[in-house]
């Protein structure tokens, strides 16, 4: 299953609640859910500005002219 297993999870779980005890955990979870959307919002706003940006607009022309070689 990889690196970390099941028991990984149950004892880092445990640990959490050990710190931050029972009455808190709810609090701190709502924190880190609050963190973690408005981190998404904040990515999505930019992604949205650089697709907002003037198209490139690419020109079909070509110029002539004489290429003059230094000697």
């Amino acid at each position: 299953m990889g690196i970390f297993s099941g028991w990984h999870l149950f004892i880092v779980l445990l640990i959490v609640l050990v710190v931050f005890g029972a009455g808190k955990l709810p609090t701190v979870m709502k924190d880190i859910g609050r963190g973690v959307k408005s981190f998404k919002d904040a990515m999505n706003d930019k992604e949205a500005e650089n697709t907002e940006q003037a198209p490139v607009v690419q020109s079909k022309a070509t110029i002539e002219g004489e290429v003059k070689k230094n000697t």
